[in-house]
């Protein structure tokens, strides 16, 4: 299924040899690997009712992208992992194989291998594989008293589309397709590689993502809940489905943006908005009250589902 789908397509330079032999070969400039993985799982990540099958493939990339990215590197090479059941039409593999190619094409990446398996759902796993391209990596663990700190995306979009999925309302189609496919705003993350003391990738949630960023490095980070940029029909959504648009902003998963702390002299890179500062404690602290626990996704809990 891997190698049918890339038939006839042209892999980038820095794919060395592609699919069709025991392993593939892909290029290392910097001499060092970035790798992430990460899983979609029918019924738990996506409905294809909700999504067509295209999108599923480019979701799959841009959340591991995303990771990647957050730590300055650029995606070279993509492997994917099928599971289906016997019965999934051809048609529908090929579309999730082909939103996995126009998504990592989109990023000068290829795609060099991978598997197909039966199972009881569909079930898409992909692993990226990135260079730094010299550039040090920047990772959670950096930021530093004195930082500010500064988002880049719009956030609480794919919270409220799933939640209007779910309501059955089609209002807001922009909402409903940035649920169906993230965005990440991966060109403001590579502005901010040079200059930015830590990154995260927001998968989890705001508070959630920026909660691991201070945990890793020993610091509380400070924000104001107003400053988080969203989406103008977030708050539209939200009234008419007389719903919290905090709620969505803070805690929603799946946007896929970037959090990043400089030093307080830095300049920004363009489309980065500063929310809030990095002080001296522990822990993420909205609006002046501490968030001890909760606000975001979690992949074994009860709730923690997009599709269901």
């Amino acid at each position: 299924m891997i190698a049918r789908s890339l038939v006839g397509r042209i892999q980038p330079l820095t794919t060395e040899l592609g699919p069709g032999d025991d392993a593939a070969i892909v290029t290392a400039p910097d001499g060092r690997v970035v790798i992430s993985s990460d899983m979609l799982v029918e019924g738990r990540h996506f409905r294809l009712d909700w999504s067509p099958p295209r999108d599923v493939g480019r979701k799959a990339v841009a959340q591991n992208a995303a990771d990647i990215v957050s730590m300055g590197a650029r995606p070279s090479a993509f492997t994917v992992s099928l599971g289906c059941p016997p019965s999934t039409p051809i048609d529908v593999m090929d579309e999730i194989s082909a939103g996995i190619w126009d998504a990592a094409t989109d990023l000068g990446a290829g795609i060099v291998g991978g598997d197909l398996v039966q199972s009881q759902d569909i079930v898409v796993s992909v692993t990226v594989l990135g260079d730094l391209g010299g550039r040090r990596a920047v990772t959670r663990a950096g930021a530093q008293v004195g930082d500010r700190v500064a988002v880049a995306g719009l956030f609480g979009c794919s919270a409220a589309g799933l939640a209007l999925l779910l309501a059955g309302d089609r209002s807001f189609p922009d909402l409903l397709a940035l649920h169906r496919v993230p965005v990440p705003p991966y060109e403001s993350a590579w502005a901010a590689a040079d200059t930015a003391h830590s990154m995260t990738d927001i998968s989890d949630g705001v508070v959630a993502d920026l909660r691991h960023l201070a945990s890793a490095s020993g610091v509380q980070v400070r924000i104001d809940s107003g400053a988080v940029p969203t989406s103008a029909d977030v708050p539209k959504a939200a009234a008419a489905l007389k719903l919290d648009p905090l709620e969505w902003i803070l805690s929603g998963g799946e946007d896929h943006g970037f959090a990043a702390t400089f030093a307080a002299g830095e300049d920004l890179p363009s489309g980065w908005t500063v929310i809030g500062e990095v002080v001296a404690g522990a822990g993420v602290v909205v609006d002046g009250e501490l968030r001890e626990s909760g606000g975001g996704w979690h992949s074994f809990s009860a709730t923690g589902t997009t599709a269901v």
